[in-house]
């Protein structure tokens, strides 16, 4: 129907590699440029909010270059887009919902050490695999349950000791809320994952990356939009240009953050609607849950802040849990292969008795 309809399996394999890489820039460079707008001197939490999905006209470059490859190799009578009403109507409400996960995410990111923030965020793996069991009736296995517990246990252990790491300048009370609105933020998009996925599935059309970029804008798009209401409310637009004059690395350099902030969530936002086009919600979740200790790292590294002992641990409970999901999916690949491979000689070998 559409170009992309049926992928060859190198073709599907080629963009999944390319989704990852571009979801992996968000997942380590989104908190960390986040992160660096706050400790600079940045105190606007919708503006930041804002930013997590600002960049969706960007999108628009890639839909342009595939309406043109599709009316070159199509004729003029190609569409111009493939979104729905219906459809169209799920990605705005998602949309909000990822707005209201922003906005939770930048006031916890306001208040909390990057390193703290993203062993919270990495609960979020749990979230989505909840949500993707009841959602989308994904099965759980032994493994994904030993996931789940193991990236719970890593952020109570975290809450044990709150307060342990907190800013300077940040008081005890602030510091408490920062790290439940992060977790909730977790909660949240955890569950977003898997209704992005039920739209895929009840959708009543062929899935097409143009499709899915389309999905993406609008998503984005509403996200924004929410967000620009916080903004006008909040008066950040009247405060933008007084914020930056003050910003600790200089008027250009505020700008030139905010700017790359955009460019480095919209590649998050693709990447990770991307991933759960080309596999599942739950591969997007780990995939974002892995690169989370490297944001961490990085942020110890750049904003020199300190490597508990129950970071420490609570990071190796997360890898821990990330490695025995990814062994659980690489048996249950391995006995789907193998089951596969035996229904192929049953068939062949009914159609020689038949002969």
């Amino acid at each position: 129907m559409e170009e992309e309809a049926n992928l060859s399996i190198n073709m599907r394999r080629f963009l999944l590699i390319i989704n990852c890489l571009l979801l992996s820039v968000g997942v380590c460079g989104g908190p960390l440029m986040m992160r660096l707008y706050f400790v600079e001197g940045g105190l606007r939490i919708w503006f930041n909010s804002w930013l997590q999905t600002g960049g969706w006209p960007l999108t628009i470059i890639p839909l342009v270059i595939l309406y043109f490859y599709r009316r070159k190799t199509k004729g003029s009578d190609t569409k111009f887009y493939y979104i729905t009403p219906h459809i169209f109507i799920a990605s705005f409400v998602i949309g909000i919902l990822t707005g209201v996960d922003a906005y939770l995410y930048s006031w916890g990111g306001s208040k909390l050490p990057v390193s703290t923030s993203s062993l919270l965020i990495a609960a979020q793996l749990a979230f989505t695999a909840i949500g993707a069991y009841f959602i989308v009736k994904l099965k759980f296995t032994s493994y994904t349950i030993n996931a789940v517990v193991l990236l719970t246990l890593g952020t109570v252990l975290l809450g044990m000791r709150s307060n342990g790491d907190r800013p300077e300048g940040v008081t005890s009370k602030d510091y408490v809320i920062g790290f439940i609105m992060t977790l909730l933020a977790a909660a949240l998009y955890g569950l977003i994952l898997p209704c992005i996925e039920l739209m895929y599935l009840k959708a009543k059309q062929a899935i097409t990356t143009t499709l899915v970029l389309e999905i993406q804008m609008v998503m984005c798009f509403a996200s924004t939009a929410f967000c620009t209401i916080g903004m006008i409310a909040n008066k950040d637009f009247q405060a933008i240009s007084r914020e930056a004059k003050h910003f600790n690395l200089g008027e250009g350099r505020y700008y030139i953050v905010v700017i790359w902030s955009a460019i480095i969530w919209q590649c998050f936002s693709v990447g990770a609607v991307g991933v759960i086009y080309l596999s599942s919600s739950l591969m997007s979740g780990v995939m974002i849950a892995v690169l989370l200790p490297i944001t961490e790292v990085l942020g110890v590294i750049f904003f020199d802040e300190k490597f508990s002992a129950e970071k420490g641990l609570s990071l190796f409970l997360s890898l821990w849990g990330f490695v025995s999901y990814f062994y659980g999916e690489f048996k249950q690949a391995k006995k789907l292969e193998k089951k596969k491979i035996q229904e192929n000689e049953m068939t062949t070998t009914t159609q020689i008795e038949h002969v």
